[in-house]
């Protein structure tokens, strides 16, 4: 099976943005945004999902992180759409319950072509340290309509920002683990009846 690795780049006058990622890894990342509680959320993900990720952003931090924070998402999901290719060969489909402490997340994803995201997760404070919580949902969105996959997010309970925010991203990262496995009963197909998920 050919490698499924990617880089994806994005430069605007907001922000300065170069990804690579490397989807059958053991989810090691090299992560600097400027944004400290940010790169703790992407290693994350990197880790949980087993993707292989080197994150670098420069942005307008002086004006505040939503720039950095949505771009970042925009390059992350680009590469996994390259690195996915034509999608052959994957399980597409896979959903969790994870658990952290006193917080329950739900993540579901098609990894269907077709970028759609339903989020169900509200936040008792507008901060976490100087992180803007809204953010949040900014990244997933980003992510989902550049990656090319359906992503529903629920949080069902919790009482701390940091733990409501941390189960989003660590939830999203295993159900991408399992929707992007290899399928060892159809290695080479499309998981599609109509041939595609292009869309």
């Amino acid at each position: 099976m050919p490698p499924r690795s990617a880089e994806a780049s994005r430069k605007t006058k907001e922000t300065d943005i170069s990804v690579s990622v490397h989807v059958d890894g053991s989810g090691k990342s090299d992560i600097a945004t400027g944004v400290g509680f940010f790169d703790h959320m992407l290693d994350q993900l990197s880790r949980h999902s087993l993707i292989d990720m080197t994150v670098r952003a420069k942005g307008d931090l002086h004006i505040d992180d939503h720039h950095t924070v949505e771009d970042t998402g925009i390059a992350l999901g680009q590469a996994l759409a390259k690195a996915l290719g034509e999608r052959r060969g994957i399980m597409r489909y896979a959903s969790i319950d994870l658990a952290m402490d006193e917080t329950l997340t739900r993540a579901a994803i098609d990894v269907s072509g077709r970028p759609f995201l339903v989020w169900k997760v509200s936040f008792s404070s507008p901060k976490i340290g100087t992180f803007d919580t809204e953010l949040v949902r900014e990244f997933f969105q980003a992510l989902a309509q550049n990656a090319g996959i359906t992503l529903h997010v629920t949080n069902h309970y919790g009482a701390n920002n940091h733990h409501i925010a941390e189960t989003c991203f660590k939830a999203v990262a295993r159900a991408l683990r399992v929707a992007l496995e290899r399928d060892p009963r159809q290695p080479d197909a499309v998981p599609s009846t109509k041939g595609s998920l292009k869309g």
